[in-house]
């Protein structure tokens, strides 16, 4: 069993997304830590690219912040390595094909077992090149993440079949950070995904407040808040880690067993509302 399997055994688990650089590096390595401290089980790190494909323009223009300041595939390795003398918590890498290939695909993969990250997730990655990077992340003992978009159809049991870590379902078909609050037939997707696999289903993208994040968890293995972290680093800059600490706390809050999801979730909201949280969030309000 994977650490990242590993981190399902406690109950629902809370995925915190960042995009490594924006705004600089410094703030990275503060916000990952303030987001542990609030609860986070496991943090994905976004690899800037010059286009990121999946992403809307919130993470678009973190991406392009990032490279316009300089920063490196190299220096978010040196950034990894840092953060592993204290977080123990599973990480993974967000990022694109073209990225591991520019870098080498065993080099990139194999730093990435020697500086303790755990996954990697490549949404430009179809089922059917997988083979491209899976000997290589079995080798190193890296899971490499699926993912399964509501327009996957009749491709869902496939892809769930040769999952590994998790299977991060994504809760629209637009791309990431565009406000979407819809997750439509997500408990069909999760009902096939349990059908063929039983590795754990995490919900991404579109995770905002507190009662959405009780929603999706409700139907899933866990969540992962994208935009909403990036949007606070946009907001705040390097200001930002005791906002994302507080942020993470009320959804943690929200996903507990017993919360009853939609009351709890806008008391939760109301009270990070007085403290200026949800304020800078640019999504639908509780």
């Amino acid at each position: 069993m994977s650490s990242i399997q590993k981190a399902f055994q406690n109950g629902k688990v809370f995925f915190a997304f960042l995009t490594c650089g924006d705004p600089d590096l410094q703030t990275t390595a503060a916000a990952v830590r303030a987001a542990v401290a609030g609860g986070a089980d496991l943090v994905e790190l976004g690899i800037p690219f010059s286009d990121p494909t999946a992403e809307g323009p919130l993470i678009q223009e973190a991406n392009l912040r990032a490279l316009q300041n300089g920063v490196t595939t190299d220096q978010i390795f040196d950034l990894v390595r840092e953060l592993r003398l204290e977080v123990k918590v599973p990480m993974v890498f967000m990022t694109y094909a073209n990225v591991v290939f520019s870098y080498g695909a065993e080099r990139f993969i194999s730093t990435c077992q020697a500086i303790g990250i755990d996954g990697l997730v490549l949404p430009d990655l179809p089922l059917e090149e997988k083979g491209e990077f899976q000997p290589l992340c079995l080798q190193y003992g890296l899971d490499l993440i699926s993912l399964i978009a509501p327009t996957s159809r009749e491709r869902i049991a496939r892809i769930a079949r040769d999952a590994e870590g998790f299977l991060y379902l994504v809760s629209s078909p637009e791309v990431t950070g565009a406000g979407k609050e819809s997750h439509t037939g997500l408990a069909s997707i999760v009902n096939v995904v349990r059908q063929n696999t039983d590795l754990p289903c995490v919900i991404g993208f579109h995770t905002s407040t507190p009662a959405h994040a009780g929603s999706l968890a409700a139907l899933s293995d866990g969540i992962i808040a994208e935009s909403a972290i990036v949007s606070l680093l946009k907001t705040y800059g390097n200001a930002a880690p005791a906002h994302i600490e507080a942020y993470v706390r009320s959804i943690k809050e929200a996903m507990k067993p017993n919360t009853p999801l939609q009351a709890t979730g806008h008391q939760i909201c109301s009270a990070a509302e007085q403290r200026g949280i949800w304020s800078s969030l640019h999504f639908g309000r509780c």
